[in-house]
């Protein structure tokens, strides 16, 4: 055995630093050159969480007012006529009807009085590092593409979320692209590039065979999608190798794997065993970090459960047992329903036309709905394109919530998977100055959110259509 001394690293550590000082070093070039000035905020500010003491910020004195005709109050589900946000930097000072709240002197008021107001979107399960998977495109990103490359992808994929309505995102992982995500958070925090307000998982966990890349030849070394480990050592080395490195939360798969059954039943395939599974848990809430767990079905599902994850992703096929011990311990649902629905051709031709994901992904949608589960708004977005996810509102309701519930699954309820319900997913006083707005009205017609007008995030506007 050979002990390394003290302050010495790895080869692969090595790897990754180099790596990563050449996406910083693209990115300044990059942006100093002034090829990507279209993407630039003229007042683009930090974010919430950065330890770094070079943070853009709104300036101190700036003033807005915003006329809202309608304002959705997030908490309660209920929205509010002929109302006025005041917002000093980048958070809001005051919310009111406008004959209580006085627009300060100077300001700079935005008249919305014609518009539906909501808080920022938030979106708890994007892949920024994904454009599209269709057609082996996924081999085609993690083989041909480098992590230069991608880390402009997606910074390209940020900002289309943005200006689509979604301020604030927890991004499940890069995809074989390794910390890059935390450079993308970085340089939003910064002011260098406009984007949401980025919670991210680095790397994401799995084991031997629970990962693409899969089918090449053993005498091929293909990169893989995750972090892969097999034993609880490895497993809780992998949450504190991330943890150091920059992620806010961990994201391991609890299954990957699935078949069909002749009569349609969904078989989902176990990763982790709970041992391993529960050694990334304690570790990681052992450092206040949360645990997200993707999840189908069966005996995975099940372990990610017992183990004490904070959020099941997907849970295509709750069993009513399931449900219950989520119910139990209070664990989140993040559905992800939309990126079932758009291409169903392959699970129809395996079950030779009896099911897909996405009709068992409904029923078991709709069981969690009448258990009253913690549900918390995401899309998975990236296989699908960046700044389109708001489709997955009008399944939600499509399903059985009504629209003000669905969009505060994307608001309050979303923070709070997140802990971050002390600073976003509500329009009130001392919270980010995230607004959005659209023409119509949200809880008469959801897929209005498709169509989002107005984009404030921590008091700088990035959109305004409805000038």
């Amino acid at each position: 055995m050979s002990l390394r001394s003290a302050g010495q690293t790895s080869p692969r550590e090595e790897a990754w630093r180099h790596r990563r000082d050449g996406v910083r070093c693209l990115l300044r070039l990059i942006f100093s050159a002034g090829l990507f000035s279209c993407l630039l905020s003229q007042h683009a500010h930090a974010q919430f969480g950065a330890t770094t003491s070079d943070e853009a910020g709104a300036p101190a004195n700036q003033v807005i007012a915003i006329r809202a005709g309608h304002l959705f109050d997030s908490r309660n589900g209920s929205m509010a006529a002929d109302q006025v946000i005041v917002v000093r930097a980048d958070r809001i000072r005051e919310v009111g009807p406008s004959g209580s709240v006085q627009i300060p002197a100077g300001a700079q008021v935005i008249d919305l009085s014609r518009a539906t107001v909501l808080p920022g979107l938030i979106d708890a399960h994007t892949h920024i590092f994904l454009t599209g998977e269709s057609r082996g495109r996924y081999e085609e990103q993690l083989l041909k593409e480098s992590w230069q490359y991608r880390t402009i992808e997606a910074v390209l994929n940020a900002k289309r979320d943005l200006m689509a309505g979604f301020t604030s995102m927890r991004d499940c992982e890069t995809e074989g692209a390794m910390y890059s995500d935390v450079d993308v958070k970085t340089a939003i925090q910064r002011g260098l590039i406009p984007g949401p307000r980025l919670e991210v998982a680095t790397r994401a966990i799995s084991t031997t065979g629970g990962y693409p890349l899969e089918g090449y030849s053993p005498e091929v070394t293909v990169p893989t999608g995750v972090q892969i480990v097999d034993g609880t050592d490895e497993a809780a080395k992998a949450v504190r190798e991330q943890i150091k490195y920059g992620a806010d939360f961990i994201k391991v798969y609890g299954t990957h794997h699935f078949r069909f059954t002749p009569d349609g039943r969904l078989v989902s395939i176990a990763t982790f065993n709970l041992p391993e599974l529960q050694a990334i848990v304690n570790e990681a809430h052992s450092e206040g970090v949360k645990v997200a767990c993707h999840a189908y079905g069966g005996p995975g599902l099940h372990n990610c459960i017992d183990a004490g994850v904070d959020s099941i992703e997907h849970g295509l096929d709750l069993d009513d047992s399931a449900i219950a011990e989520m119910k139990r311990r209070g664990t989140w649902l993040v559905p992800t329903l939309y990126v079932y629905e758009f291409e169903p051709e392959e699970d129809l031709a395996a079950t030779n036309g009896k099911t897909s994901r996405a009709r068992i992904h409904e029923g078991s949608f709709k069981k969690a709905l009448a258990a009253h589960l913690k549900i918390a708004f995401g899309t998975d977005v990236g296989p699908f394109p960046h700044g389109t996810q708001a489709k997955e509102f009008e399944y939600m309701v499509r399903f059985g919530m009504t629209p003000a519930e669905a969009i505060q699954c994307a608001t309050m309820r979303a923070a709070e998977l997140m802990s971050w319900d002390d600073r976003v997913g509500s329009i009130e006083a001392g919270k980010y100055a995230d607004v959005i707005a659209v023409e119509g009205d949200p809880l008469g017609d959801v897929t209005e959110l498709e169509r989002v007008k107005f984009v404030m995030k921590g008091g700088d506007v990035y959109r305004n259509d409805l000038k």
